[in-house]
């Protein structure tokens, strides 16, 4: 049974494009249903979180919006290869609500998801996941495309378990 949802940004709930203005700043799209299937997951009682290993402001600007409980920027980064995985950002989560890795559902979609993807209860990633994700045994593969509705179609599965 699921008791938190988790998911990385980057491919899961965006499109995995990087947008910029002739300024440089970047601009990332999310799409509306994605954070409505998380807004009824926390209105049914799942807390919901956002894993990146991206520092961006949209995303925290994203996680206000959505009032969602855990938002760790900058996590599971190999480019900072001595900050918090995305596996330990979880399990930290998980020893505040009283739950195991079991009951988490998390959607992610490149190589630095695979470690949290392969210790969780409830594996999901969209279709133009990584190679390397898809192969995991196990993994329920959306038949939505990040950015697209991914998360909401998940979103919807664990609102109709319940």
């Amino acid at each position: 049974m699921v008791k938190l949802f988790l998911t990385d940004v980057d491919g899961c709930l965006t499109d995995g494009g990087m947008y910029y203005t002739a300024e440089g700043e970047v601009m990332k799209r999310f799409c509306v249903y994605d954070g409505m299937g998380m807004v009824c997951l926390q209105q049914a009682g799942i807390p919901c979180g956002i894993l990146t290993s991206e520092n961006s402001m949209i995303v925290k600007a994203r996680a206000e919006k959505l009032k969602l409980q855990y938002l760790y920027l900058g996590v599971g980064s190999r480019v900072n290869p001595g900050c918090l995985t995305k596996l330990q950002a979880a399990q930290q989560i998980c020893e505040e609500l009283g739950i195991t890795l079991t009951n988490v559902c998390y959607v992610g979609d490149d190589i630095n998801d695979i470690d949290l993807l392969s210790a969780v209860g409830t594996p999901c990633c969209p279709p133009n996941a990584r190679p390397e994700v898809l192969a995991i045994p196990g993994i329920h593969v959306l038949n939505t495309p990040g950015g697209q509705g991914a998360v909401r179609e998940i979103c919807d599965e664990i609102l109709k378990s319940k």
